[in-house]
């Protein structure tokens, strides 16, 4: 499975090992209907876009890692918050819980974040991982390219590169992008992607950003699957 948050709740693309699998788009509500599908043992692996392990101080080397391989795409990615902003519960108390942590404020995007984050915080446990993994979709895409994409995604241009790219690893991927199910097209190439990785988290085959062996203070893994 691949995630993708959404205004209503999760684009998830599930799919099988192979490249001519059937993939099917729906949207979960919640994401402990993804997290329940692992751990009950229906899919093998599910690469989430939305950050999993918190370290205390802000800091994740796997961000460091994925800006890196995203090169002019670098912006996509949002710094990961420290752990004690989980509980804000206004911008201004995030940037209070974020600067006494890391000596640093925080982007309106990623307070925007927050409560996804939360909804994961919820329902993740340490030993979910690493098979249910975060994912950065256009960390993804670099890697999938074996380099960062050349357009936003948001433009018509990044679109139909992205699609490409996708194209040799989802055999049904012109019905999907044709269909949509009312899924915007951003959040349907993010979640293929996310799907991808999950393959290779399944496989073995996935690059993990970061520390393997760094945990933050609850056990989750500081990493990033690609």
């Amino acid at each position: 499975m691949g995630v993708d948050g959404c205004r209503t709740g999760w684009v998830v693309a599930t799919t099988g090992i192979d490249p001519d699998s059937p993939t099917t788009i729906e949207v979960a509500r919640t994401i402990r209907d993804v997290i329940d599908a692992v751990r009950d043992g229906r899919v093998d692996a599910a690469g989430i876009d939305m950050p999993i392990g918190l370290s205390a101080d802000g800091f994740r080397l796997a961000d460091a890692d994925a800006r890196r391989i995203l090169g002019p795409r670098r912006s996509s990615l949002f710094s990961t918050p420290p752990r004690a902003v989980l509980d804000a519960t206004t911008f201004a108390d995030a940037l209070e819980r974020c600067r006494a942590a890391s000596g640093k404020g925080m982007s309106i995007q990623a307070y925007n974040l927050l409560a996804k984050m939360r909804e994961v915080a919820a329902a993740m446990r340490p030993e979910l991982q690493p098979a249910i993994s975060e994912v950065h979709p256009e960390t993804s895409f670099a890697v999938l390219c074996a380099r960062p994409c050349a357009h936003p995604k948001a433009t018509a241009a990044g679109f139909a590169e992205r699609v490409d790219a996708l194209h040799p690893h989802f055999a049904t991927l012109d019905q999907l992008v044709a269909s949509r199910r009312g899924v915007k097209p951003d959040d349907l190439l993010d979640a293929l992607a996310a799907a991808w990785t999950a393959r290779r988290v399944a496989t073995g085959t996935a690059r993990i950003l970061g520390d393997a062996d760094a945990r933050d203070e609850l056990g989750f893994r500081l990493t990033i699957s690609a």
